[in-house]
């Protein structure tokens, strides 16, 4: 016998992060597309606004993927801001306390990222699970300590 129910029945689980290479495609790829993006409509020598926009994408990408993705992620979003956005073009460098900064701050955003990605759905299954153990899914003259 088949037996119709609903989708939405029941709780749902917290969403399966993404692979961790899958993250890091993504990081490549956007960190490329915004880096050409940046340097195409404001010039490379603007590495704050760059910056600031790495670390919006590895925000962004931290939530969806799993805590080990993020120095994965820092890393290459650092690749390209080094050697991208800020003159001589195409050229690595380490200028100690600037790249140290940069790195910690592009961590710093994908680890938030993730950590406000699961406490957001944390929160969300939490809700869907009590409510539907709440007073008004039990039968009349049934209880929880009845079970």
């Amino acid at each position: 016998m088949i037996e119709w129910v609903f989708l939405s029945a029941g709780a749902r689980p917290v969403p399966r992060p993404v692979a961790t290479p899958l993250v890091w495609a993504a990081a490549f790829g956007g960190a490329l597309l915004l880096v050409a993006t940046l340097n195409t409509l404001v010039g490379p020598d603007r590495p704050a606004l760059a910056l600031t926009a790495l670390s919006l994408l590895a925000a962004l990408l931290g939530g969806r993927s799993r805590f080990t993705a993020a120095p994965g992620t820092a890393a290459l979003c650092w690749l390209f801001l080094n050697a991208f956005a800020i003159p001589p073009l195409g050229t690595l460098s380490w200028a100690g306390h600037r790249d140290t900064f940069w790195l910690s701050c592009l961590l710093a955003a994908a680890l938030i990222g993730t950590a406000v990605a699961r406490l957001v759905h944390a929160s969300a299954a939490y809700r869907r699970i009590a409510a539907g153990a709440g007073p008004a899914a039990w039968e009349p003259g049934e209880r929880p300590e009845d079970a």
